[in-house]
């Protein structure tokens, strides 16, 4: 190790590998307590991002303090991870519930068609329910 490490870097490097390597641990350890899979889901998104994360960050500190030099690719890394753990989550559960229920029903899950109802909803220029009221 190099020896131009200050305390307080060397702390704050220390700091969020401990942090990372610790939500990582979680996440794991929900994805064998937990028993459905939108709780799995939700504690390996959140506890997963947050852990590489936190561990990309002290690399990227790393980097910086001591090797003084910036990386970029560090940098394209958190962006990328922080973008996309998210919206994949968020598509994995909508594929989860569309499945669920239409292995069950028939139909579509209320939350799926509420969203495809607005959507398709005609505009009733014409009508009122006030009018229709006082004709009655």
């Amino acid at each position: 190790m190099k020896d131009d490490v200050s305390l307080v870097v060397a702390i704050a490097i220390t700091v969020f590998l401990i942090l990372g390597s610790g939500l990582t641990l979680i996440a794991t350890i929900g994805l064998v307590r937990f028993s459905s899979f939108y709780e799995r889901l939700h504690m390996l998104s959140v506890c997963t991002s947050w852990g590489v994360g936190s561990i990309l960050i002290s690399s990227f500190l790393y980097s910086i303090f001591v090797d003084h030099y910036f990386v970029f690719h560090e940098v394209l890394l958190m962006f990328f991870l922080f973008l996309t753990a998210p919206v994949a989550s968020m598509l994995l559960s909508h594929t989860a519930a569309y499945r669920h229920h239409s292995e069950e029903q028939s139909e579509k899950p209320l939350a799926l068609l509420l969203n495809q109802t607005e959507e398709k909803l005609p505009t009733s220029e014409g009508t009122s329910s006030d009018e229709s009221q006082r004709g009655s």
